[in-house]
């Protein structure tokens, strides 16, 4: 105690540098609550005051730092006077010093923030807090807002931070205590000062690390006046409003003529009873069409004509010169496109005193998904995407049954663009994908975001039920490929050879007919000097293999894997005419039955346990070398390899699966809106669906 006696002793010492070096220790220990208490029933906030209001240079650095780390620990709020407040706001103006400046801030933020209701227990002071104690010294000091702004292009980023602090604290304040109408014209004066573009730099610079919380906070409060300037009601018996839709109508060049009863000729406005449709509304009561988005609604609207009003013009008289139904209502596409960036930004989502918002900076990784500067570009690209929805409309050649449909394009569009964008993107490269995005590529867009919405929601059953299904898939397939050996098939017993650019005929060579016995033990075969129409039967055909003897079935057929990176790469495997392959072979490896011979032993030995080939095939089809090599490889329990049996087990599958989908009623996710069942009055019996398209 004796050490803050002397402390508060010297902050009032003739000499200014004892003066310097009190305060300079008062602020390192002034944000111990203990010695804070100590500090005030010591008397010593008094000098800290004086010190403040009258000193330079360092000693009235250290004295504001002082007082404002006091504010924030709400001790000593019965000496922040107007006189007080009057010195800071004019250091703020006037005073170059960086040092001082994130003092004079500090206070100032503690000032707004505090609540208006004051506590007996925190002093005598009953004066104005928030904006409202501010007001008289910024009326004095009127370039107050105007220096503050500029604070945010400073090289200092501790005074970047404390200047966008008090922007905060002030734009909060206005919002939360101030009247309808004052509120929105102190933003409107932040706004015309540049505050957005100052931050929009700050929010893509890489300065993000010492900016990061108040750069959150204006993004939240931006999001706070979205969501406000919607909550309020399009009135036409407030002025304000009342004016923004009059200037629309005249901005649309009503129509016109001369007045029959002036001598001069002069030009009076007609009463167009569609005076308001022809604008795009629905009906003539326009006010209550901005019912769902608002007063921003209205803002976004008179931004779009306000910044081309000759492009205005000319839209609405396009529009109005085709028929009723191919016109693109102007002012109903514009207040879809502020619904659509409404949601796209998640306004709804702007509690700025949850802690779990500041959860995300914890790690800089995290930037670039919790800042969104995009959102402070709002009338841009309102403007671009309306401009993409009137583009997409004539493109299409939409009617207006087809707003819907144009509506859901627009909404692909800003997803993919807005919401992919990265933070460092700069607003006019986004604006002018926005515009120049095609047609064809937003509707791959909408089928790929339409699939991994399925498959969001029923990913994990879907792949369950394919799975079982290809299982399922497999069993059948291998039994249609097994039958094919059942039934038997004529080979050519050596492959046609080429003899310079002529090849041998194929029915010069003798043939081997090969088939599956019934009990699917043995492969029977016999050669023939020709094929003939007939089919052998099974007693006819002398040779067999026993298929427990084979080790291996080997080919050149292209396996399904080599054969889709061939197709796509456009090689092809050479074929002969008419379909035939030119020399695929399929070879069956085994190992020769032992004879039981006593005298050759142990030479039969030595030969069982040699692999040799078994029999040779020569398919002469693509389809009859899939079914005979995976036929005999599914014998044996090995997996199929060749193109053709893995699309066939891919369609039995997809059909299986269409099939399941069709037990899925449309009332199980449509209990209030079920779709409208389309009406079989118009087709006949004829009439099927394509499962595939």
């Amino acid at each position: 105690m004796d050490d803050i006696t002397e402390l508060i002793d010297r902050l009032s010492n003739d000499e200014d540098a004892v003066k310097k070096m009190a305060v300079f220790k008062l602020q390192t220990n002034i944000g111990d609550p203990s010695f804070a208490e100590i500090f005030i029933a010591q008397g010593g906030l008094g000098k800290l005051r004086h010190l403040a209001l009258y000193s330079s240079g360092n000693t009235l650095a250290y004295a504001l730092t002082s007082f404002s780390r006091l504010l924030e620990l709400d001790k000593g709020w019965d000496y922040v006077t107007p006189d007080l407040i009057s010195r800071v706001v004019e250091l703020i103006v006037t005073h170059p010093l960086v040092n001082i400046l994130r003092g004079a801030m500090s206070i100032l933020v503690a000032i707004v923030s505090h609540p208006h209701t004051s506590n007996q227990s925190h002093g005598s002071y009953n004066g104005p807090f928030g904006f409202r104690a501010l007001k008289p010294a910024i009326t004095t000091h009127s370039q107050f807002l105007e220096m503050l702004v500029s604070r945010l292009s400073s090289a200092d980023h501790a005074l970047c931070a404390n200047s966008l602090q008090l922007i905060n604290s002030l734009m909060r304040d206005a919002i939360t205590n101030d009247t309808d109408a004052e509120w929105p014209r102190f933003i409107k004066r932040l706004q015309d000062l540049g505050v957005i573009k100052a931050v929009f730099v700050l929010m893509q610079s890489s300065a993000l690390q010492d900016l990061a919380h108040p750069l959150l906070e204006f993004q939240a409060l931006t999001k706070v006046l979205l969501k406000r300037w919607r909550d309020v009601k399009v009135d036409l018996e407030i002025k304000e409003h009342r004016i923004a839709l009059k200037g629309l109508h005249l901005a649309s060049a009503p129509e016109t003529k001369s007045d029959g009863g002036s001598s001069t000729g002069s030009k009076r406005r007609v009463h167009n009873p569609e005076k308001w449709r022809r604008l795009g509304f629905e009906t003539e009561s326009p006010a209550w069409e901005f019912g769902e988005a608002g007063f921003l609604g209205m803002m976004d609207l008179t931004d779009f004509v306000r910044k081309d009003e000759d492009g205005f013009r000319k839209v609405i008289m396009e529009q109005n010169a085709k028929p009723q139904a191919q016109r693109c209502p102007v002012a109903r596409a514009s207040l879809t496109v502020t619904a659509l960036l409404y949601h796209q930004f998640e306004v709804d989502k702007s509690d700025i005193d949850d802690p779990k918002t500041f959860q995300v900076l914890e790690s800089r990784t995290n930037y670039d998904r919790a800042f969104r500067p995009l959102l402070l570009q709002w009338s841009r690209l309102h403007t671009a995407a309306l401009s993409s929805f009137l583009r997409l409309w004539q493109e299409t050649q939409a009617e207006a049954d087809d707003f819907d449909k144009v509506a859901e394009l627009v909404r692909v569009l800003i997803y993919h663009v807005i919401g992919h964008a990265h933070r460092t993107k700069d607003v006019q490269d986004v604006e002018d994908e926005i515009l120049e995005m095609e047609c064809a590529r937003l509707r791959d867009l909408q089928m790929e975001i339409l699939e991994q919405t399925y498959e969001n929601a029923w990913g994990n059953h879907l792949t369950h039920v394919r799975e079982e299904l290809k299982a399922e898939a497999m069993q059948f397939v291998k039994e249609q490929r097994i039958r094919c050996l059942l039934q038997g098939s004529w080979f050519p017993v050596t492959a046609p050879q080429r003899n310079g650019e002529s090849k041998t005929d194929i029915h010069s060579v003798p043939w081997r007919y090969v088939r599956l016995s019934h009990n699917r033990r043995y492969l029977h075969y016999c050669d023939y000097e020709r094929e003939t129409a007939y089919e052998p039967k099974l007693e006819e055909l002398p040779q067999k293999i026993d298929l427990s003897t084979v080790s291996s079935v080997v080919s050149n057929v292209v396996p399904a894997s080599i054969s889709s990176a061939s197709s796509s790469s456009g090689t092809l495997t050479p074929t002969l005419s008419g379909g035939r392959l030119a020399s695929t072979k399929i070879t069956i490896h085994g190992y020769p039955p032992t004879n039981t011979n006593n005298s050759n032993s142990n030479s039969n030995k030595s030969n069982a346990n040699k692999e040799v080939v078994l029999l040779a095939l020569h398919p002469q089809t693509h389809s009859s070398a899939s079914e005979w090599l995976d036929g005999l490889l599914m014998l044996l329990n090995q997996q199929p390899i060749t193109s053709e049996t893995s699309k066939l087990v891919n369609m039995v599958t997809n059909y299986g699966l269409k099939i399941r989908l069709l037990n899925v009623r449309y009332t199980d996710d449509y209990h209030n809106s079920p779709p409208e069942l389309p009406s079989r009055g118009s087709v006949d019996e004829d009439y099927y669906y394509n499962l595939f398209v």
